[in-house]
């Protein structure tokens, strides 16, 4: 039996991903009163740059970001807070993880709505932030 010698290469000018795709939430955000009042579904996918280096070798929760909260950060303020501008709740959501999850060095967050009050045929509506932490 050949025994296989394992080499681990780090690339450390490109960060790792954890991604959150099609996290679905009821809230109530947008410009239309009756957005405001009867709210609607939110889909939001949310990427975010972490050096998992450590985690990839250690197998220890503590050395990445848990997803599982990243998940209640998201669903904590779409659930709770009121926007008129999906932007501002897209922007609400990069502070708070910034904020509680230290190691996320970048975020990409995207927010549909399936169902806005717009006539016409289309899958969805939404917007894309992209921060990095100052």
């Amino acid at each position: 039996m050949r025994k296989v010698s394992q080499t681990f290469f780090f690339v450390t000018n490109n960060m790792d991903k954890i991604h959150l795709k099609g996290c679905r939430f009821y809230g109530y955000h947008g410009a239309f009163a009756e957005e405001q009042t009867l709210g609607q579904i939110f889909v939001v996918d949310c990427t975010l740059s972490v050096d998992l280096a450590k985690a990839s070798q250690s197998d220890r929760l503590e050395d990445t970001v848990h997803y599982g909260l990243v998940f209640e950060t998201i669903k904590k303020q779409v659930e709770e807070n009121k926007y008129i501008l999906i932007e501002r709740l897209a922007g609400a959501i990069c502070q708070d993880i910034f904020e509680q999850f230290p190691p996320v060095q970048a975020i990409i967050l995207k927010i549909s709505k399936e169902n806005p009050p717009i006539n016409g045929h289309y899958d969805s509506v939404g917007i894309e932030l992209e921060r990095e932490r100052a």
